[in-house]
């Protein structure tokens, strides 16, 4: 079996040279682990992936001219392994680097990452100290000016604060079958440390969805508290018709369809087969009998739509609110995304004309960006 340290190598090569997600690349990776490297292996990938700015910071002081990618990448896992794994010796950091440069074809640079990291290791500063809030929280200046202009400085420092801080992990209980207590017991007597909160059950341990006998038993789904809440403010009704109107991967129609007590419908849409799939083989093991799904193109209207009581529209967006999920994120091109506002203006007001009289339809992202968000735009 690999190294974990060479599967992280491997993981981030796929997902800064070839675009790769960093989730999808990681949920594969991991399957090559053993189970006592997969928490480093997550550590490494989404830590040098969250702290490049930073890494970099420390690096090309000591680098003159161009550098290979790959001794790039390995020089920024030996710098993330010095200053925020706090379990690493200097010197494990420092020789698996060197190692892993044999095992990646550029043997060559062998004397150049050993002296890099020796001096990076030696003359170490305080990160936190720093003025720069770009490489001390690891996010682009574009990105922090945006924030500053839309939310002021205060709320801005607030955000940066936070993107780079471990998410947690929520189960929503299948309410037709389990509430939260019942749901933190069959975890627990499954070896998985978590706490009822609420309607919610965080989960405070590592875990394969796959391998839970309550996941395959139907008796949750994960999902984000925001998701949760914005699901649960639609307030549906068991003998409603409810629109998701852009709903994979499906997570806030099953809160809606277990809210409506697995009656009535749910009409969940996606533009393309392979999601809906998704939402479909999901609904089924949670035992969901009221979602129906389908392809639609959320931005054209559509005269079979189903008359609705309740529509969410959570549609695409920029996604700089789930930074801590996917961090690379964060290093968009603020031009890619300026003409999603005008495709969300598009999606709602297509969305509003599904909607019955007296009814009620929800807008969401999981954006900060008040072009995204507010008709009032900075």
């Amino acid at each position: 079996m690999k190294d974990s340290r060479l599967i992280a190598f491997e993981t981030l090569y796929d997902i800064t040279m070839n675009g790769a997600y960093s989730n999808i690349a990681l949920d594969n990776a991991l399957k090559s682990c053993n189970a006592s490297d997969k928490a480093f292996v997550s550590n490494l990938v989404l830590g040098v992936i969250e702290r490049r700015i930073t890494l970099d910071y420390l690096i090309k002081p000591y680098l003159s001219g161009k550098t290979k990618p790959k001794v790039m990448l390995i020089l920024c896992l030996g710098a993330y392994q010095l200053y925020f794994m706090d379990k690493v010796p200097s010197s494990a950091a420092i020789n698996s680097s060197v190692e892993l440069a044999a095992n990646t074809g550029v043997s060559y640079y062998k004397g150049l990452i050993n002296a890099v990291l020796h001096k990076i290791d030696n003359n170490r500063i305080d990160i936190d100290s720093l003025d720069d809030l770009s490489v001390k929280y690891s996010c682009p200046q574009n990105l922090i000016n945006m924030w500053k202009k839309m939310y002021g400085d205060e709320a801005c420092e607030a955000i940066l604060k936070s993107i780079n801080l471990k998410p947690p992990v929520f189960a929503v209980p299948n309410s037709l079958y389990v509430d939260s207590q019942e749901l933190s017991y069959e975890l627990l007597n499954s070896g998985i440390q978590c706490e009822a909160v609420g309607e919610l059950v965080r989960i405070d341990s590592p875990f394969e969805l796959s391998k839970l006998k309550a996941y395959n038993d139907g008796l949750f789904h994960i999902q984000d508290k925001s998701s949760f809440d914005c699901a649960k403010a639609l307030e549906a009704k068991k003998d409603e018709t409810v629109i998701d109107i852009c709903a994979a991967p499906g997570g806030k129609t099953f809160t809606i369809a277990e809210d409506m007590e697995g009656e009535g419908s749910v009409y969940a849409f996606d533009l393309y087969e392979h999601r809906i799939k998704l939402i479909e083989n999901s609904a089924k093991r949670l035992g969901l009998t009221n979602v129906k799904v389908g392809i639609n193109d959320a931005e054209i209207f559509n005269k079979d739509m189903p008359k609705a009581d309740r529509i969410l529209c959570d549609v695409p967006c920029s996604g700089f609110g789930i930074i801590r999920r996917k961090p690379e994120i964060k290093y968009k091109e603020l031009d890619s995304i300026k003409g999603l506002p005008e495709i969300q203006l598009r999606i709602l007001e297509t969305s509003a004309l599904y909607l019955k009289d007296n009814s009620r339809i929800i807008y969401s992202t999981c954006t900060l960006n008040k072009r995204e968000n507010e008709q009032d735009a900075c």
